[in-house]
């Protein structure tokens, strides 16, 4: 099975910045969607922020503003800018992608449509955001 490599996690304090990547190999889900979900302690994983392949981005409400997601396509790479981090954003961040056309608002669960099962998933990464 094809696998998603995250980097790009670590610990900052409030205020401060993250950038997260997420490689897929090959040209895998090159024409798709991708994206990042995370969990955070006690609380069930959730869509953050992801593109699809007509180049529509989508943020979770709590993020907008913050956080920037963005494709390079040349080597197939999905990048989370994360800015202005907030103590409420530490958690696992996962990065996510569909092996199938798709709409980024439902790869992120924003909107019925995906499975999160059917999803391909990376091993995750931490983000510890405190002073």
């Amino acid at each position: 099975q094809a696998q998603l490599v995250e980097s790009g996690g670590g610990s900052v304090q409030p205020g401060g910045s993250l950038r997260l990547s997420c490689a897929a190999p090959g040209n895998l889900y090159a024409s798709y969607c991708m994206g990042f979900y995370r969990q955070r302690p006690g609380k069930e994983r959730e869509g953050v922020a992801g593109q699809d392949s007509t180049g529509t981005r989508e943020y979770a409400n709590s993020v907008k503003g913050r956080f920037t997601v963005y494709k390079v396509n040349a080597n197939n790479t999905l990048f989370l800018q994360m800015d202005n981090l907030k103590p409420e954003d530490s958690g696992t961040y996962y990065c996510v992608a569909d092996a199938y056309p798709c709409l980024a608002i439902e790869l992120l669960g924003f909107r019925p449509g995906k499975v999160q099962s059917d999803l391909q998933w990376g091993q995750g990464t931490q983000v510890i955001v405190s002073s």
